[in-house]
């Protein structure tokens, strides 16, 4: 192999390597400062099918890593919607009136209050910035739902997340 190409490979691992550690610091501090139980990407790796990639988690046992959500329940109505800047906040799964999938998607992975903000770039929407608390409901504040928005605007500028 010769050396261009070696450094072509190099830079490719840096430069996620540094993405990986800034939406892995970025989940943590958002749980953090929320006292929440779980902080995760869900990164959509092709049309409306993603997957969680990164979580911050306050125990194991809320671990929702590479699940996949609920097969069409989200669909291209909500889509666009969250293309279009939605926040979802919701501090109650179960007096909030949400579709039956997307409630019992909640229920199965221990959801009680869920805030949802979208990543979006120039291409459309990359993932959604989702905090979850799971031991009781939670009204979130207008400060936490700004956080969050503020992170998921500066995740959309990183170079390796804005070209992808």
């Amino acid at each position: 192999m010769s050396d261009p190409a070696l450094q072509i490979i190099f830079t490719r691992l840096a430069r996620d390597l540094a993405r990986d550690t800034l939406i892995q610091t970025t989940t943590d501090e958002l749980r953090t400062a929320f006292n929440a139980d779980r902080v995760a990407l869900y990164y959509f790796y092709y049309k409306w099918s993603g997957r969680v990639t990164f979580e911050s988690l306050s125990d194991r046992q809320f671990s929702i890593l590479g699940s996949t959500g609920p097969d069409g329940c989200f669909n291209g109505e909500y889509a666009k919607l969250y293309e279009e800047g939605r926040v979802r906040a919701i501090p109650d799964i179960e007096s909030e009136p949400i579709a039956p999938c997307h409630r019992e998607h909640l229920q199965q992975i221990q959801v009680k209050a869920n805030l949802v903000v979208p990543i979006v770039t120039e291409r459309g929407l990359w993932g959604l910035l989702v905090a979850h608390n799971c031991r009781s409901t939670y009204e979130w504040s207008t400060d936490e739902i700004v956080l969050m928005q503020t992170a998921a605007g500066k995740l959309a500028l990183v170079p390796s997340i804005y070209n992808s």
